[in-house]
């Protein structure tokens, strides 16, 4: 019998001594199995002997440990088949959404419900089973919930083929995807009522934390994921070769990251790169070489040193909520689940309702995601956004145009709450709506006289004037749609619209997604008492 223990945490170190159960022998004994946990800092060896109240029983050197099934998975032969494939609600896809928020969300939806969740691992790696007991655990099962965590487009592919009623992505469906499908009769899946918005998520470039680069500028890490730079020297940084890690070709991770970072000229794999399997795979990587460099979700960093990037325009971008909610963080994504027009039974469309609303976002937030509540920001003389209006480089026209903008933004804080627009429309992107929605929620706990001012902008496409009447015309538009959604709930707020075209842009308009960016709407208020 071996035990092999390979641990970076103290403290889960003292929790599973003390936690450890010695149990009777048994009579008879399996072969030898390894139980891992999902972050690769558990990693036990020893032969399987039982698998009990949610519970594997292992014969040790130290004697016979009970570990709980929730924190970590079997690997060999003998592990035990514990099922879970008939469960009342199948959920596949992303292990972002999977591994990161889905175990938080479904506690969370127990707790809504009044329920208790107990999760269960299936011996398959990324899968686990929840299953949902009334009564905070002492009455009735209200529902089984399967997990299977792999990459978003494994999502689409088994929502096609019916193997889940719910697809979990981290990266927005493609239209080749959504059009199969729809041919299959699945529907719409961009519509309201199957694409779902639950979280966002920063993309953070991580390095070792011994590693003395703090920034790199998007050409350096296109440089470096293309093969074209090779030497932390060449960025700054110690001489020494850069060990490249990526992800597979299927995950959602990587499709965000590449598009992000290099757009439509996406370069093939630079010889040498690493693929690791998942997040959490990534960050121990980084963490075990100096040399390092990788990207993970937000909630996945797990002490690996995040590096500021530098778009072309020198506009910083640091991965904090408030640039991830507004989209103002080159690396920033959503996170969706998807479901056919058929997945129409209660316990799908129940959990669905709970994931999109307020009451989720803590639990979302818990999970180290960023959940899709407003935050307020000051916008001060001295603040990176006033030092742009004061560019002395411009003529005096559009400095003039600037110094308005100057003059009224000082006196309101900006909302994180941010709508956007298609090229030349006027028409809302599919977050809209969840914006109105969360926005009304919001206002109506603000005092009497509160003041609120829509902002519009665009981007660099097209004539000067001609672009800030049109953004003009987009602040009014979503003032009006913001006042008939409310209907009578925010009778003591006023409300008022302005644009300034395409002044203080938020990214550069280099691509598409850049000039999406800045073709917005931001949300100023003002406060009754200023």
């Amino acid at each position: 019998m071996t035990l092999s223990v390979f641990l970076k945490k103290r403290n889960f170190v003292s929790a599973l001594a003390l936690s450890a159960a010695l149990v009777a022998p048994a009579a008879t004994m399996a072969g030898e199995v390894t139980l891992k946990s999902a972050d690769g800092t558990v990693n036990l060896v020893g032969e399987f002997v039982d698998f009990t109240d949610n519970n594997y029983v292992i014969r040790t050197g130290l004697g016979d440990l009970r570990i709980s099934a929730s924190r970590v998975r079997c690997e060999g032969a003998d592990c035990p088949d514990i099922g879970g494939t008939d469960a009342d609600v199948k959920i596949a896809g992303s292990d972002t959404v999977g591994e990161g928020v889905m175990p938080l969300l479904l506690s969370g939806y127990a707790a809504f419900l009044g329920a208790e969740a107990t999760e269960t691992a299936t011996g398959t790696r990324g899968q686990f089973i929840a299953e949902l007991i009334g009564d905070e655990g002492f009455g009735d099962p209200m529902g089984s919930y399967l997990v299977t965590s792999t990459g978003s487009s494994d999502a689409f592919s088994a929502l096609l083929d019916n193997s889940a009623q719910i697809g979990m992505a981290s990266r927005r469906i493609r239209p080749v995807e959504a059009r199969a499908l729809r041919d299959a009769g699945a529907g719409n899946m961009i519509s309201t009522s199957q694409e779902h918005i639950i979280a966002v998520d920063s993309l953070v470039v991580i390095t070792h934390p011994d590693n003395p680069v703090d920034t790199l500028t998007m050409e350096q890490l296109r440089g470096i994921y293309s093969g074209e730079i090779t030497d932390w020297s060449e960025v700054g940084g110690n001489s020494g070769p850069i060990t490249l890690f990526g992800r597979q070709e299927a995950s959602g991770t990587r499709g965000v990251f590449e598009d992000r970072v290099f757009g439509e000229d996406v370069p093939a794999s630079p010889e040498g790169m690493t693929v690791a399997i998942d997040n959490n795979e990534m960050a121990a990587l980084v963490n075990g070489d100096v040399n390092a460099i990788g990207f993970v979700g937000y909630a996945f960093q797990r002490g690996a040193k995040a590096v500021s990037l530098v778009n072309e325009c020198g506009i910083s971008m640091v991965p904090d909520a408030f640039s991830a909610r507004t989209e103002e963080y080159a690396l920033q994504r959503f996170l969706y689940l998807y479901n056919t027009q058929n997945a129409t039974d209660a316990p799908t469309a129940d959990f669905l309702e709970y994931a999109i609303s307020d009451a989720a976002d803590e639990v979302i937030a818990k999970a180290g995601f960023i959940d899709l509540g407003i935050d307020r920001r000051a916008q001060p003389f001295d603040g990176e956004r006033a030092k742009q209006l004061l560019d002395p480089n411009v003529d005096e026209y559009e400095s003039g145009i600037m110094r308005e903008m100057l003059s009224e933004m000082v006196d309101y804080d900006r909302l994180s709450t941010t709508f956007r627009f298609r090229t030349g429309s006027q028409k809302l992107d599919p977050r809209g709506q969840l914006n109105l929605e969360r926005l009304v929620d919001y206002l109506e706990g603000e005092p009497e006289g509160t003041k609120i001012l829509f902002v519009g902008f665009t981007d660099d496409l097209g004539a000067f004037d001609s672009n800030r009447d049109l953004s003009i015309g987009r602040a009014e538009q979503v003032m009006e749609e913001l006042r008939n959604f409310a209907g009578d709930r925010l009778p003591s707020i006023e409300m008022g619209a302005t644009g300034y075209g395409e002044i203080a842009p938020s990214a550069c308009n280099n691509s598409e997604n850049e000039r999406r960016i800045n073709r917005r709407v931001e949300v100023w208020i003002q406060s009754a008492n200023g």
